[in-house]
């Protein structure tokens, strides 16, 4: 297991948060930010430099793009994502607010690998491996097929799916990542994961959990390893007010480090 964190913050708001996850070492699977809700207009250079420091450690730093459950147009997404890549060079995008239902995983598609081909072009590695129809991948999954256990191409970087619920199980086959749980604890506390959930490898799915009590950790930490997540953030903040609860890193930060750290491997 280890922590996915949309750390939103700018780094003249959140210094130590931004070096904490720069620190040698720290379980990161990924960090992800934004400037205003998108790289901005113009490059920052403070977030140029603190990004910078995290990828030195090998962990890999997304973007964020807003996707608006859907409504964001196909042109606006690229011309940020473009930004992010030519003034951060970013790792992968973090797509937040991803559409859930199966009318929208088409386009979802279209936009998934036009990203990767653009984290390609990067990386100068111009590989266009042939997906297999979306569904045609998901009947298999559900029959336990090859699908079942198959990664989407990650040759593009990495691509995760910030839908905050569980979305239409063909979802699984377009992105590295699917964000299927994002709320606060007392809706976590009695969440459950559906059944086809467990054709797919834990690290497929991120699990991200506000207002948690220090008191809780170790019980958080044991529901998303039962429910097959192998990615999480927990904070003790809150969204209380309108506050963003991702704005900065929880208070027991270093000892949900060392808590994690002993945790047994989610069960697939």
């Amino acid at each position: 297991m280890g922590f996915g964190v949309p750390a939103f913050a700018h780094p003249l708001v959140a210094p130590t948060e931004w070096a904490e996850l720069a620190r040698p070492g720290a379980p990161l699977h990924w960090a992800a930010f934004d400037v205003a809700r998108g790289p901005g207009t113009r490059p920052d250079p403070l977030y140029g430099e603190v990004v910078g420091r995290v990828r030195e450690n090998g962990v890999p730093v997304l973007g964020l793009l807003d996707c608006r459950n859907g409504a964001r147009a196909f042109g606006d997404l690229l011309a940020d994502a473009s930004h992010y890549l030519d003034w951060y060079r970013v790792d992968g995008f973090y797509l937040d607010r991803a559409p859930t239902g199966r009318a929208d995983a088409a386009e979802c598609r279209r936009v998934v690998t036009t990203l990767r081909a653009l984290l390609r072009s990067e990386t100068g590695d111009t590989d266009d491996t042939e997906h297999t129809d979306d569904t045609e991948r998901t009947e298999d999954s559900r029959k336990g097929g090859a699908a079942a256990s198959r990664v989407p191409e990650s040759g593009g970087g990495q691509i995760v799916l910030g839908h905050g619920e569980h979305p239409w199980p063909g979802y699984a086959e377009l992105a590295d990542q699917l964000v299927t749980f994002r709320g606060p604890w007392t809706s976590y506390r009695w969440s459950e994961a559906p059944e086809w959930t467990a054709a797919y490898p834990p690290e497929r799915f991120v699990h991200l959990v506000h207002g948690l009590p220090r008191s809780h950790l170790d019980t958080a930490l044991r529901i998303a390893r039962w429910q097959g997540a192998s990615t999480v953030c927990l904070t003790d903040r809150t969204d209380r007010d309108g506050a963003d609860p991702w704005a900065g890193l929880a208070g027991y930060w270093h000892e949900s480090v060392r808590m994690l750290r002993r945790q047994p491997s989610p069960s697939a």
